[in-house]
């Protein structure tokens, strides 16, 4: 009986994989920007494990943003890099990661929130915004680790306020994020990220016990302002050089979750469910105009946690969902 078990689960795990595999060597033979690549833990896993990471939700029409109003900055260069135009700010270099909690929306803003606060500073601010206290503490930005809204987020930054916090264990932060690092659809060093979506923390209002800079009220971070940015390449791309990351929101489908290099665009598979992410930048690619972005995976995942999609087509609607804000330098 043993046998035929595992004969049947060998069986199940290869015909699992085939979609995969067959997925990835048609994407390859495309005359495409971009190159897939086999996740070895993604070929045994159900796509419903995948979901749990897509949670950018649609935005309701009282929460959006108003759109910023603009002009678009003439003569911008062909290639630009946040990481290279800010050096000494540390959280450009970082790639965060979300473990097994649909907390995208989350990670995407404060990632931002923290670069910009990094860029207006001069570059003398080294400060890290806390997922945990909004994914916690923000009811009206949606549901916690079942998805949010990106738009809420901004809004909550802008009239609550958001106190420090970086990864796991980080605990010279007022509140580091409760879920450890896990491996998403690869084999790496943290361990799987198990089946489970994770159950959304609760909202704790004062700093953990090794953090002593601050209380939990001084701790706060604010912004000026909160907006959509209109759907336009030259306008985005004026956001991003003039005030830094934007927080960008796009359709997962299924052949994105074998990304390894190039300019993605979508070529195979269905819909799998929103996701935000963090744009730092933008370039073009033997020709092919695109978009970087940091991804919120770890550094496992994808072109060591970044990836690159195509820029002034509105792929996936990546330029149809961008919000940002000014904060407060103090």
């Amino acid at each position: 009986m043993k046998v035929i078990a595992l004969i049947t689960l060998l069986t199940f795990s290869i015909i699992s994989a085939m979609p995969n595999l067959k997925m990835i060597e048609e994407i390859n033979q495309m005359e495409t920007t971009w190159v897939a690549g086999e996740n070895p833990r993604f070929t045994n896993q159900e796509l419903s494990q995948i979901k749990i990471l897509l949670g950018s939700l649609e935005t309701p029409e009282h929460l959006k943003l108003p759109e910023k109003h603009m002009l678009a900055a003439e003569n911008l260069p062909d290639n630009f890099d946040l990481r290279e135009a800010y050096p000494k700010c540390e959280s450009l270099k970082e790639v965060r990661d979300q473990s097994n909690c649909g907390s995208c929306w989350a990670f995407g803003a404060v990632e931002a929130m923290s670069d910009r606060i990094c860029i207006a500073s001069g570059q003398t601010l080294q400060t890290r915004i806390s997922a945990e206290d909004l994914l916690s503490c923000c009811g009206a930005c949606g549901f916690g680790c079942n998805g949010g809204y990106p738009s809420a987020a901004w809004s909550y930054f802008k009239g609550t306020g958001l106190v420090t916090g970086g990864l796991y264990g980080q605990n010279e932060t007022c509140l580091p994020y409760a879920f450890k690092p896990c491996d998403h659809h690869v084999i790496g060093p943290y361990g799987p990220c198990g089946g489970d979506e994770y159950p959304t923390p609760k909202c704790v209002k004062t700093c953990n016990k090794d953090y002593v800079a601050h209380s939990w009220s001084a701790d706060k971070h604010k912004a000026s302002s909160a907006y959509s940015v209109p759907r336009d390449e030259q306008k985005i791309m004026t956001e991003i050089f003039t005030h830094g990351s934007v927080e960008v929101s796009f359709t997962v489908y299924e052949d994105f979750i074998n990304y390894k290099s190039g300019v993605y665009q979508h070529k195979k598979g269905s819909a799998l469910g929103g996701h935000a992410v963090k744009c730092i930048g933008w370039g073009v690619e033997n020709g092919t105009k695109y978009w970087l972005i940091v991804n919120s995976w770890n550094e496992g995942w994808g072109d060591k946690g970044l990836f690159k999609i195509l820029r002034g087509k509105n792929e996936c609607g990546i330029e149809g969902g961008v919000v940002a804000g000014i904060p407060i330098i103090a």
